[in-house]
C-alpha cells in the first residue's frame, strides 16, 4: 500500500463522515433512517476502487466502534453496530468493494461517455443498493424480530432516493475520471 492509497482512504473516510453531517430522515415504520452516508458506498467504490473504498469504510466503522459520533445524527459506539442499522453499516464495506469491482471492470478510459456513465450507474445500483440491501435487510429482520418480507417491503421506500444517490455518484465519478486522469488507476 502506497502513501497515495493511505491518503485516498483517509480522504474518503472523511468524506463519508461529512456525509453524516446531513441530518438523517427517520421513518416511523422501519428503524433504519435515510442518510447520505450510503451514497459514500457508491462514491468510494466508483472513484477510488474496490480495495481502497472498502478500507475507507473499515476506517469509518473503527471510528464508530471506539465511540466517535461519525454516523448520521451524531451516532457512534458499539450499540449502533449491534442495533438494527448494524447490518447496513457492516454491509457498507462489502457493498463498496462490489461497487468498486464492477466499476473497475465496466469503466475504462477511451470508452464512450455513455458507456462510462452506464458502467458507473450499474456499479452504484448493484453494489450500493442490491448488495447493501441483501446484507442490511436480513440483519434488521433478525435484530428486530420483524418478518423479513415486512422489512423488505418497508425498505422499498428507500429505492427512489437511492437511485438519485446512484445518479449523483455516477456524475461525480465520471467528472473525476475526466478531470483527474491519474485516479482511475485504482488499486
Amino acid at each position: 500500500m502506497t502513501t497515495r492509497d493511505i491518503v485516498l482512504i483517509a480522504l474518503f473516510a472523511a468524506i463519508i463522515v461529512v456525509l453524516g453531517l446531513i441530518p438523517p430522515v427517520t421513518l416511523g415504520f422501519i428503524p433504519v433512517p435515510i442518510t447520505a452516508q450510503s451514497m459514500g458506498v457508491m462514491l468510494a467504490g466508483c472513484i477510488i476502487g474496490a480495495k481502497r473504498g472498502a478500507l475507507a469504510y473499515v476506517l469509518v466503522i473503527l471510528m464508530v466502534a471506539i465511540g466517535l459520533p461519525v454516523l448520521a445524527g451524531g451516532r457512534g459506539g458499539l450499540s449502533v453496530l449491534v442495533g438494527p442499522t448494524g447490518g447496513f453499516i457492516f454491509g457498507w464495506v462489502i457493498a463498496t468493494y462490489v461497487t468498486g469491482l464492477i466499476a473497475e471492470r465496466a469503466v475504462r478510459e477511451g470508452q464512450s461517455e455513455l458507456r462510462q456513465f452506464g458502467g458507473f450507474f450499474l456499479a452504484s445500483v448493484f453494489g450500493g443498493i442490491v448488495v447493501l440491501y441483501a446484507i442490511g435487510m436480513p440483519w434488521v429482520s433478525v435484530v428486530t424480530g420483524t418478518p423479513f418480507l415486512t422489512v423488505a417491503s418497508g425498505s422499498m421506500v428507500f429505492i427512489p432516493g437511492d437511485l438519485v444517490k446512484a445518479a449523483i455518484a455516477t456524475l461525480a465519478a465520471r467528472a473525476v475520471l475526466v478531470g483527474y486522469p491519474l485516479l482511475p488507476h485504482r488499486a
